[in-house]
């Protein structure tokens, strides 16, 4: 019997004793018979009310059954799109992830570029840049999950490889996670894919990601986050879908991130981050250990990369990244710079380690007033809220939102020294970009780019192989 059900159950007895003894005393001026029938009465009463208890007492327990069995009942539901399932008790979930990236680009080349130049002839086409299907969720409550595939890839479609696979366990304000996923490493890294500004990262934080992070990525990663900190480390191995080596490469990331100032509409941001190749990857029996830093122009309908350092036998190599960046209400600007460093093997007289280098600077504003959204996960700026969801019945247009951005990676080392050895032409890439944002809604958006590249690169012999282009692209994204 619950407590409740106690407390009235004695306030009943208590007015029927409260009842018998006013009887009682009223009983000295009755006749026997008088008495008999008044006793006869105050019995009834209390039977009545003995019987009102255990109806009370049963419906009680019934209640308690119907909510036990509502909190153990499986709930479906579609929350902006995602199917979900999920226990009664929130123990236990499960959401389908699905996203489509469909980019139509058009590259203006000139028409009689050397034979020789990189890229002389891009591919004005379509690509799939990403086709994912997945699912995440929840299990024991501290535990997420997530799986992915992904048909997309650069240039041209995939037959489907494993994008990510994880299990991290939750314990506030701390997180281990397990599997292959892009560890934390720098305020665009960090950002979703689904909702940046553009539709690439800049040159130099995909160069700068690419040397022990990037999606894919073989890792363990802990990460303590609070409500204007966050601090990151991993250890990270090979990526899935590498080819067979002698030895993985083994690496170390790392990622400080903080909110200085914030007040009720703005804030600002400042990182640092970084990450070191400890032991390359093994490719030969005999001991090559070679490092590329690369990246394509910023768009992957053609997955030509325009500068690249070339394979470079390495002992090692790290960079040291840093974020800055500041929003009020619908104007967001941030830029990061990029320091990389390998460390050569046996390599001879005069011959010195390569630093390479990138930045970029971007910015958006959201015409329709709505503020991107700062994800206090992972310190990063996602798509604004939708305030108004496209319907044109009721006059509204869903977010619009102006970017742009100007990005430079350097990934020359002496390029003109006089021991050839030296020498690392890999060519310096500066691109300066504009677009219009468009969201519908919170599952769909198109974006409109126009990209204006130069490339400065030479070949051993001295001569430009680098060339200077115009891109559109149109990029068509539903996710969930």
């Amino acid at each position: 019997m619950t407590r409740t059900q106690k407390a009235l159950r004695a306030a009943l007895i208590g007015g029927a004793s409260l009842v018998a003894m006013t009887g009682a005393a009223q009983a000295q001026t009755l006749t026997p018979e008088q008495q008999q029938a008044r006793i006869e009465a105050l019995e009834a009463q209390i039977e009545a009310l003995s019987g009102q208890i255990a109806d009370l007492k049963a419906a009680t327990a019934a209640s308690l059954k119907d909510v036990r069995a509502a909190q153990s009942q499986t709930t479906v539901s579609v929350a902006n799109g995602k199917p979900t399932i999920a226990s009664g008790d929130g123990a236990f979930s499960a959401n389908i992830h699905a996203v489509m990236q469909l980019d139509a680009t058009w590259y203006n080349q000139d028409s009689n570029l050397p034979a020789n130049t990189v890229g002389r002839d891009l591919n004005s086409g379509t690509n799939f840049r990403r086709a994912r299907l997945g699912v995440d969720g929840k299990a024991f409550k501290n535990f997420d999950y997530g799986i992915l595939l992904d048909f997309g890839g650069s240039g041209t479609d995939g037959p489907g490889a494993l994008q990510e696979i994880y299990l991290q366990y939750n314990y506030a304000p701390f997180k281990v996670k397990v599997g292959a996923f892009a560890p934390n490493l720098g305020l665009e890294d960090a950002a979703s894919t689904n909702g940046s500004l553009f539709p690439e990262r800049p040159a130099g934080a995909e160069a700068a990601r690419g040397l022990a992070g990037a999606d894919r990525r073989i890792s363990l990663q802990a990460q303590a986050v609070g409500e204007r900190w966050i601090v990151s480390g991993a250890v990270t191995g090979a990526k899935t879908g590498d080819g067979a080596t002698f030895d993985e490469q083994l690496g170390y990331v790392g990622r400080v991130a903080f909110i200085p100032f914030k007040g009720y509409d703005w804030l600002t941001h400042v990182g640092v981050n970084a990450s070191k190749i400890a032991q390359p990857a093994q490719i030969a029996a005999g001991g090559a250990y070679p490092i590329t830093v690369e990246d394509r122009p910023e768009l992957r309908t053609d997955g030509t990369r325009l500068v690249s350092s070339g394979a470079i036998d390495s002992s090692g190599a790290r960079h040291y990244g840093f974020e800055l960046a500041a929003q009020k209400k619908n104007f967001l600007i941030q830029g990061e710079y990029f320091d990389i460093a390998l460390d050569r093997r046996n390599k001879p007289a005069n011959v010195t380690d390569p630093k390479f280098y990138g930045w970029y600077v971007e910015g958006g504003w959201v015409l329709t007033g709505e503020q991107r959204k700062y994800n206090p996960a992972n310190f990063a700026f996602d798509a604004p809220a939708i305030d108004n969801p496209f319907d044109p019945k009721k006059g509204q247009w869903g977010a619009w939102e102006l970017a742009a951005r100007y990005s430079v990676l350097d990934v020359n080392h002496h390029e003109y020294a006089t021991v050839a050895a030296d020498r690392v032409r890999g060519g310096v890439q500066e691109i300066a970009t504009v677009g219009l944002n468009w969201f519908p809604n919170s599952v769909t958006k198109f974006s409109l780019d126009y990209l204006d590249v130069d490339v400065d690169r030479r070949d051993a012999s001295g001569a430009q192989i680098g060339q200077s282009y115009k891109a559109v692209n149109l990029r068509s994204q539903y996710a969930f």
